[in-house]
């Protein structure tokens, strides 16, 4: 099982406003640089409660036909999703890794800022691929949240777009 977090941030490591919006972000992700390829080889994406419910805003779903989970223990309303294929999970990061796992699935999405946290805490993800945009907000909702200890990384490649847009990938030791 391999879990992947893919994110755009701004400059100084934020992944929205307080208020929940990224603005900031380039529309429909700015110029190509590799969400297409990285989600083609996804089984699943895990995300949560905030970010589904910041995604059914959008004018359509944007993860098309994947296999979304979103992490709740409160009954959630999946009947908004259109074109979706979506279901509710709840318990810790390993039981939901280990469920998943069990139904056939290797490659993770994990995403949403809360979401991407516990499960990085609990040295479930493996791989980060983090694109900085040109852009400081001065305060919004961070990437990474506290930590018990270091995580360590591996640098895997760096590399910058004509728009100013940077994307690294880590390896998690």
């Amino acid at each position: 099982m391999t879990a992947s977090v893919f994110i755009g941030t701004s400059l100084d490591g934020f992944i929205a406003r307080l208020n929940g919006s990224f603005d900031f972000l380039p529309a429909d992700g700015g110029e190509p640089h590799g969400y297409n390829e990285f989600i083609a080889g996804i089984d699943a994406l895990v995300i949560g409660r905030n970010t589904f419910e910041t995604v059914l805003a959008f004018p359509s779903w944007p993860y098309r036909d994947k296999r979304v989970i979103v992490l709740s223990s409160r009954e959630l309303d999946l009947s908004a999703v259109r074109g979706g294929v979506v279901e509710q999970m709840g318990g810790e990061p390993a039981d939901i890794v280990a469920k998943l796992a069990a139904t056939g699935a290797h490659n993770l999405y994990i995403d949403g800022g809360i979401t991407i946290q516990e499960f990085l805490r609990t040295g479930l993800i493996q791989r980060l691929i983090i694109t900085r945009v040109p852009v400081l907000i001065g305060e919004g909702i961070p990437l990474f949240g506290k930590l018990s200890g270091d995580i360590k990384l591996r640098h895997v490649s760096t590399q910058q777009y004509a728009s100013g847009l940077v994307k690294s990938e880590y390896q998690v030791l």
